[in-house]
Formats: C-alpha cells, sequence, structure tokens
C-alpha cells in the first residue's frame, strides 16, 4: 500500500511487480522522462505521475530513482509501479497441475485476468502464480482471456522463454477446448429424428481484425487468418458439448467461429452481443474450457499431456 500523500490522494494498492517501457527514438523527445510519462499516459493526472516520482516509485533498471528534471534517454529502460484505488480478489482461485525447474501447468479459473491490466495488478494468474512460487521471472507463454478457464503454460527461466513460445509458433503442442452452446434448431431437429451422426465437424476458417469497441474482434472479408476445428461430439437435452483444436491463435477466435457456425457459448457476453460488465454473473461462467496440453518439452524432454474433467452443463 502506498502511504497517503500530500496532495491528498487516496491510498493505492500498489503493483506487487513493476512494469516497464522503453523510452522511444524520437525526433522531438521530451526534456525529462517525466514530461513523457504526462504525455504517455495521459489518463493519470500529472499531479499523480509528480507525487510517484517525488516518492521514487519510477526508476532506471539498475534501481536509481528518478527525479523530476531527469533527462530524457532514449531507448533507456523505465521501471514503474502501476497502482489502483481498489483491487477485488477473483472468485474463484487458482490451483497448480504441474510443477518442475522450468515450467508451471496452473489451471487458471473463469474471471481471473491472465495479465495485470485495467484495474487488475496484484490478483491476475501471474503475479498470484509470482507470489506462490518465488519465481519473480515467471511468465506465461500463451494467452488465455479472462473470461475463459483451463490450463495456461508458464515459464520460469527467462532464457528459454523462446523454447516454449516456439512449441505455439511452430504447431508442436497439442491444445484442445471443451464448449457448450445450445444447438441450431436444424442440428436439434436432426437430433430428435435420431438422424445426427456422431461426431459432426466443421473447418472453420475465416478472417478476424479488431472490432468496435477496440476489446471485441469481428470476423471481416478477405483471406482467412484463423483456422479451427471444431466437433459436436454429444447432446443433452437443448445443449451440445463440442471439442475445439484451434489450429492459429488469434485473439477470441474460438469464441467467433462458435458464433459464426450459429451457435454462439453459452453465457458469452461479448458474442453475439457485446453485454455490459455489470451483466457478469459468476454462477454463470462461458462455457468454454482450456482443457487439456500435451508438448515435448523443449527443455527437458518430458513428455507431458495434462487434461481437465469435463464442463458441466
Amino acid at each position: 500500500m502506498a502511504a497517503p500523500s500530500s496532495l491528498g490522494l487516496s491510498v493505492m494498492v500498489r503493483a506487487a511487480q513493476a512494469s516497464f517501457i522503453v523510452l522511444p527514438q524520437t525526433q522531438n523527445p521530451p526534456a525529462s522522462v517525466y514530461d513523457y510519462f504526462c504525455q504517455r499516459f495521459d489518463n493519470i493526472s500529472a499531479g499523480v505521475w509528480r507525487e510517484r516520482f517525488i516518492q521514487g516509485k519510477v526508476h532506471w533498471q539498475d534501481g536509481q530513482p528518478l527525479e523530476l528534471t531527469t533527462a530524457y534517454r532514449p531507448q533507456q529502460k523505465v521501471y514503474y509501479y502501476r497502482e489502483v484505488a481498489h483491487e477485488a480478489p477473483p472468485p474463484f482461485s487458482e490451483s497448480i497441475l504441474y510443477l518442475d525447474e522450468q515450467i508451471v501447468l496452473a489451471n487458471k479459473p473463469h474471471f481471473m485476468a491472465l495479465h495485470p491490466g485495467g484495474e487488475v495488478i496484484n490478483q491476475c494468474l501471474i503475479n498470484r502464480l509470482r507470489e506462490r512460487t518465488g519465481c519473480e521471472t515467471l511468465i506465461a507463454a500463451h494467452r488465455l482471456d479472462r473470461a475463459t478457464a483451463g490450463i495456461v503454460l508458464l515459464v520460469k527461466q527467462s532464457d528459454s522463454r523462446d523454447a516454449y513460445h516456439g512449441l505455439f509458433r511452430h504447431g508442436q503442442i497439442t491444445k484442445e477446448y471443451q464448449a457448450l452452446a445450445r444447438l441450431t434448431p436444424e442440428l436439434l431437429a436432426e437430433y430428435h429424428a435420431g438422424k445426427l451422426s456422431l461426431p459432426r465437424r466443421w473447418t472453420v476458417k475465416n478472417r478476424i481484425d479488431k472490432g468496435t469497441p477496440s476489446f471485441t474482434m469481428r470476423i471481416v472479408d478477405g483471406e482467412a487468418n484463423s483456422h479451427s476445428e471444431i466437433a459436436l461430439v454429444s447432446v443433452e437435452g437443448e445443449i451440445g458439448r463440442f471439442e475445439l483444436m484451434p489450429i492459429t491463435g488469434k485473439t477470441h477466435q474460438l469464441r467467433l467461429h462458435m458464433n459464426s457456425l450459429g451457435m454462439p457459448i453459452l453465457n458469452d457476453n461479448f458474442y453475439p452481443t457485446l453485454l455490459p460488465r455489470s451483466a457478469e454473473d459468476v454462477a454463470q461462467p462461458m462455457k468454454l474450457l482450456a482443457r487439456r496440453l500435451a508438448f515435448t518439452d523443449p527443455v527437458t524432454g518430458r513428455k507431458l499431456d495434462i487434461c481437465l474433467p469435463e464442463l458441466s452443463v
């Protein structure tokens, strides 16, 4: 916790881990690092930044605090601590599925962010696991939405990060998801008529681009940049259980691809209709689970295959 300031600022929750930014090379650089921070992070008032500089909360890579008049130095790393007025703990806790000298495989629950962002700083999966494991260099090797639960691969050692990123980059890892969705009227009619042969499979390829607002995505015309393999494997009432394999890794890809089939994932608050955050109900999480990861560890050579229990309807 930061102490109350002379400006009358409220007590803030401070990130346990410092963030950093590399000062860019520009034609017209500001006179000081303080001026740059006020320009770059204009959603935070100049008075707040002034207070943080005075309190030594902004420093060079070697830990030397910056003053208000410290000159701007292009290409240098500057470290700072994000602060928020209040940070609520997530409704569910993570669990560690596997741990060795190189990696952590964790089960991220619904409603827990993977990285710091917005009003989340210490209660994201990465920072919670850094505290649990004592490994301050722990980072995630891939993405997983806040709304999606399931297995996350995290890397301990900075010098081996690229090897684990390469598993995803070169398709050397098996990723299997499970989703629940309401069947289309056509599929439901086939099922009730005894004509629906399972598994029913779809190959979905299309182009995904930024949507509006910018934290959403959309399917647009153009050359495909996304690919998912989707299979309906069982039916319970009107609800289908789907196995999904993302061949590419676009943001919200599986959510968009299920929606494109006319079967949006149950309790998805983004697609097909963006709902306000206030509509979020922790008792009804989105029914999407990163259920299985299987790969050969590129550093240790161990073969790992981790699978979670199925989603409940």
